[in-house]
């Protein structure tokens, strides 16, 4: 396990290793009082292990950030140090910034050059299947400058005005094409220099990292999801995410 540090970028340069970082530095205050969300327990083990074990079970990733809260960082590698993860993978825990956004970059200023390829993971999405994995880094590797896991959507998505109190009815003002709307998931991949570009470029806030990249005029492409790569976000997203693990350890012996 590396210290706790944040080596400066070197000058981007085409490389073919694979990283992920995975920003946990949020509280996650829609899981309610206690501990921040990226370590809330999950079958007895913080959702934080969960996410890099998901990562670091893909064999083209070397290395997995943990961009950690900005006074917590010692916690999270002494977290790390007490779990059991795969020992081909390269792990390194540095603090994180008062956004997501900035921790992300905060994450890519870590990254060594001979990472070409970035992941970016949500440290609430712990079971993301490894094969989604796989597959966002081969679009990634064929060319896509950028890439998401996505999934159809199965409700009508309405567009509406927002209401200006809490509540209160809330016009409509069209219903988008479902059949051309994904709900989009991560790890998104990207193409090292494209997503140092995007973060040193774009300053308004977006919801993700691929946002960033089709301000730059970059076609992002998305590669199918997988109905477990679920973000935890409620309570009730905790009683599914233990269900879906006990299933694994029935079946898979996981």
């Amino acid at each position: 396990m590396s210290d706790v540090s944040r080596p400066t970028l070197a000058p981007a340069r085409t490389a073919a290793g694979v990283a992920a970082v995975i920003p946990a530095a949020g509280r996650g205050v829609r899981l309610g009082p206690g501990a921040p969300k990226a370590l809330r327990p999950l079958s007895g083990t913080p959702m934080l292990i969960h996410a890099v074990r998901a990562l670091a079970a893909s064999r083209h990733v070397s290395l997995v950030i943990v961009v950690a809260p900005p006074d917590g960082a010692a916690e999270v590698k002494s977290l790390l140090d007490l779990h059991a993860l795969p020992e081909r993978t390269d792990f390194l825990v540095v603090p994180g910034g008062d956004s997501r956004q900035e921790s992300v970059r905060l994450g890519l200023d870590a990254l060594p050059p001979e990472y070409g390829i970035v992941l970016v993971h949500d440290a609430a999405r712990p079971l993301v299947p490894v094969d989604t994995v796989d597959a966002v880094i081969e679009a990634v590797r064929d060319g896509a400058p950028a890439v998401v896991p996505a999934l159809p959507l199965a409700d009508t998505v309405k567009e509406v005005e927002p209401a200006t109190e809490p509540g209160a009815p809330e016009p409509v003002v069209a219903t988008p094409e479902r059949a051309r709307l994904r709900a989009v998931q991560t790890p998104q991949g990207f193409d090292r220099e494209t997503l140092v570009r995007a973060h040193a470029t774009v300053t308004e806030a977006v919801t993700d990292d691929a946002g960033m990249v089709e301000q730059l005029g970059l076609t992002v492409v998305a590669v199918p999801g997988h109905e477990e790569a679920f973000k935890v976000t409620r309570p009730l997203d905790l009683v599914l995410a233990e269900a879906v693990l006990a299933r694994r350890r029935l079946n898979d012996g996981f």
